[in-house]
């Protein structure tokens, strides 16, 4: 009967290691960590570039460059993507400021290979526009 506990010790001291691997594997496949998004982007319009960065808990995103002769509500140097926190595997979620209407929107970011997907919402998300950028050299 010792062999039997201690046998069951085991497997149950192994069951609880693997779970918390798994749950590890989890949390690591779920989370978008700033790193991967940090960096330049050029907005597809041509128009603007954002340089993304770390601040705090989350990922916030500065104007560096307006393509010269664009008239913009937006500054150099202003924040156009703040508060965005993960919210799914190379996911986030905050505000966004549009530059070229000057409003604040619900913010959402994609990331695939080499391609950032930016979305803001109005109306609790019935009306959205999306805008992809790439890394800028």
């Amino acid at each position: 009967m010792r062999t039997t506990s201690i046998s069951s010790r085991r497997v149950g001291s192994g069951m609880v290691a693997g779970l918390a691997l798994l749950a590890v594997a989890a949390m690591t496949a779920t989370d978008a960590r700033a790193d991967d998004v940090a960096g330049t982007w050029l907005r597809d319009t041509g128009l603007s570039k954002v340089k993304f960065a770390p601040c705090g808990g989350a990922v916030c995103g500065t104007l560096v460059w307006l393509k010269p002769g664009v008239e913009t509500p937006a500054k150099i140097g202003q924040k156009v993507f703040f508060d965005m926190k993960p919210s799914g595997p190379n996911a986030w979620a905050g505000s966004a400021f549009n530059p070229e209407d000057g409003k604040t929107y619900t913010g959402k970011m994609n990331l695939a290979g080499g391609t950032l997907t930016t979305q803001g919402c109005a109306m609790g998300g019935m009306i959205c526009k999306s805008s992809t950028w790439t890394r800028a050299n």
